[in-house]
């Protein structure tokens, strides 16, 4: 009678994250890469990026100063109508989110380099 034969033991994934045999192109980009990689269609992104936050964002602002708040005929017919609170969450909602965002990057930004 033959024994069985036991397989050969499976590697643990645990000590895994700390070899380095992925290639290059999975590797994160700060360890094999530099920032260059595809600048004009980043600063394109950053551009339109920043084009479109400045519009929802002064968009946000105006809306204050637009809406006749004791005319509620004024924005009945606005997206987010007809309450005053659902258009101020609409126009002015993802101006608070921007600005908020911003807010984040800039100081986890600004604490990384002090």
């Amino acid at each position: 009678m033959t024994p069985f034969r036991a397989r050969p033991p499976v590697p643990s994934v645990v000590g895994m994250e700390t070899i380095d045999i992925a290639p290059d192109p999975y590797r994160s980009p700060r360890q094999s890469r530099s920032h260059s990689r595809h600048l004009p269609a980043r600063a394109a992104g950053l551009f339109l990026g920043g084009v479109l936050a400045l519009y929802l964002v002064g968009r946000g602002v105006a809306e204050f100063f637009i809406v006749h708040y004791s005319d509620p005929a004024s924005y009945r017919g606005d997206w987010g109508g007809p309450s005053l609170a659902g258009v101020f969450a609409v126009h002015s909602g993802p101006a608070v989110a921007i600005i908020a965002g911003s807010v984040i990057y800039l100081r986890r930004r600004w604490q990384e380099r002090h």
